[in-house]
């Protein structure tokens, strides 16, 4: 670990840009002493959030341009070259900043980490990585849209990814449990390319456990669920949609008449209790996995506690140097297979 940790936050990017990323990291550095952190944007707009505000761990670092959020990456890439975006990247690849926060364009912050700070060693494509709330905690899904299609090798670099990332983070699993997504359990279900990475897994040293199926991510017993971009995507956004709508119904349900209104009252703890478990904002902060550097992309709607999480989980990251784990890791695996 450094001896002082640097994050470097995209101070434009998101739906709210400033005026969420601002507020985010000063009441980030109220809670933690270990982190400096730059805001990379438009000085004057940065200014405005900050109002007066004034912390020696938080600098600023001007950038000229934007990235919309409907942009094309690669309109991104080649005209947005002092983008706080491209900036922000710069800066981890530069040595400034050892991480970099983006709520900004998924593909062109993809599209820019690749081209800056290039591929581990064997590690053919970057994965999205973050946290979805389960029965017994929680459940690390990767990849989550950042490729589409996808080989056997493909997954399997995943499963290795995954499963350093989750033991590097997160102390009390030291050898996480990895699934592969499938539509059933049995070992004739399944595409050609999901059957190739299970028989890889199977003859592989990681702790894998076999196929599992969508409940499987939200019921626990599983650390890590591997899937190609696109069924990641959807069950990413389908358990954003389940929660929303179970939100929905309590708070129309409750509000009927004046009895479910007295109900409410009285079942408000558990409604609390509830609420936190599923609140996305716990969870925010995605990883962007298989870079020679460290970059979290946090939700494009993400408000001040959600992306103080996602800093927070830059942090935990440059703490146990993720990119490093992951080169050892997956050396380590392509060994063990070149010598069996």
């Amino acid at each position: 670990m450094p001896d002082k940790i640097t994050i470097a936050l995209d101070a434009m990017g998101g739906d709210h840009g400033a005026e969420v990323v601002v507020p985010a990291a000063l009441d980030f550095l109220k809670r933690d002493a270990e982190v400096d952190l730059i805001l990379v944007g438009n000085e004057e707009v940065i200014r405005q959030h900050l109002g007066g505000a004034d912390n020696p761990r938080l600098r600023i670092h001007h950038a000229s341009q934007e990235v919309a959020m409907d942009e094309l990456p690669s309109k991104a890439l080649r005209g947005k070259k002092d983008s706080s975006m491209r900036v922000a990247i710069d800066l981890v690849k530069q040595g400034e900043a050892n991480a970099c926060v983006s709520a900004g364009n998924t593909g062109a912050l993809m599209a820019t980490a690749r081209f800056v700070l290039k591929m581990l060693p064997n590690v053919d494509r970057p994965a999205i990585a973050t946290a979805i709330p389960s029965i017994e905690g929680h459940t690390w899904v990767l990849d989550l849209g950042a490729n589409v299609d996808c080989t056997a090798e493909h997954l399997f670099q995943f499963a290795v990814m995954g499963s350093e990332l989750v033991a590097s983070i997160d102390d009390e699993i030291p050898e996480p449990c990895i699934g592969l997504l499938n539509i059933g359990q049995e070992e004739i279900k399944g595409n050609e390319q999901v059957k190739g990475a299970h028989d890889l897994l199977s003859g592989s040293s990681l702790n894998y456990i076999g196929y599992v199926e969508g409940d499987d991510v939200y019921k626990g017993g599983v650390d890590v669920v591997v899937a190609d971009g696109f069924v990641g995507n959807i069950a990413l956004k389908s358990a954003e949609g389940v929660a929303k709508m179970v939100s929905h119904f309590l708070r129309t349900g409750f509000k009927q008449n004046i009895l479910t209104k007295l109900a409410a009252l009285f079942a408000m703890p558990v409604i609390n209790s509830f609420r936190k478990k599923i609140d996305p904002r716990r969870y925010n902060g995605a990883s962007l996995l298989g870079l020679r550097g460290i970059v979290i992309k946090s939700h494009g709607g993400a408000d001040v506690l959600a992306f103080e999480n996602a800093i927070s989980i830059a942090k935990k990251a440059v703490h146990t140097n993720v990119p490093e784990r992951i080169a050892h890791g997956v050396e380590a695996q392509l060994e063990k297979r070149a010598s069996a």
